[in-house]
């Protein structure tokens, strides 16, 4: 299950903010938004683990299921400015975590858990529509796709995972929809945003042996996560 705890966290984050923001009276930064690109970076943390779904297979009694874990992300910004309450952005960015799968199936330790630790170049282009800004806040709404290039995939492996090996696609697309705030500071503008991340294709890499235990029983598994990011702009 994707975590609740970064999703309550990051309402009250954004709420929070918006509050403060809007008791200072001086407007900072009045220009910022007329500038048709801008550029910034973003830090942030990550909670992703795998949406199953399972078919029927000649492995009996197949239980499958993925224990998610914390991970972080790092990236920069491009906006354009397409019309006042309209932007496109490009965000590519580094993305770690790691996720642990069970067979439950499986009787012995070496061959029930794998353990798949990725690092991905995350590159997301989004659209950003804004409400009109008021004193020195701005919600929005974001909505776009990604591609993520998986540098820890192993999918051109010979060996699979009767040789301990879990192989992953290289190649993979998402999409991406989320929330946020722009909160002007004296400075620069910090948007903090929460967003979901879902695959759109099978990222599963089949073993060599159609009956394998391990892939034989999965008919899609996809990156589904929650992204608290803080973006400096």
């Amino acid at each position: 299950m994707i975590s609740k705890r970064i999703l309550i966290f990051g309402f009250f984050l954004l709420t929070s903010l918006a509050f403060y923001a809007q008791r200072d009276q001086v407007e900072y930064l009045p220009t910022f938004d007329n500038r048709k690109i801008h550029y910034g970076f973003y830090l942030g943390l990550n909670k992703n683990d795998f949406k199953l779904n399972l078919r029927e297979s000649n492995i009996t009694n197949a239980d499958i299921i993925v224990e998610a874990a914390a991970g972080f992300n790092v990236g920069l910004v491009a906006d354009l400015r397409l019309h006042k309450n309209l932007s496109l952005r490009l965000e590519p960015g580094l993305v770690s975590n790691t996720k642990k799968i069970y067979f439950n199936h499986l009787a012995t330790p070496q061959d029930s858990v794998r353990e798949i630790g990725s690092t991905y170049l995350h590159v997301p282009l989004v659209f950003k529509f804004s409400t009109d800004r008021y004193k020195n806040i701005r919600p929005y709404l974001l909505a776009g796709v990604s591609y993520d290039y998986n540098f820890s995939s192993n999918e051109r492996n010979q060996d699979d995972n009767s040789a301990g090996q879990f192989r992953m696609k290289t190649h993979n697309f998402m999409y991406e929809v989320g929330i946020g705030i722009d909160v002007y500071l004296y400075f620069f503008k910090f948007s903090p945003s929460i967003r979901g991340v879902f695959a759109m294709n099978n990222e599963i890499k089949y073993d060599d042996d159609a009956n394998s235990q391990w892939t034989a029983p999965i008919n899609y598994m996809g990156t589904r996560g929650v992204f608290l990011t803080f973006a400096f702009e």
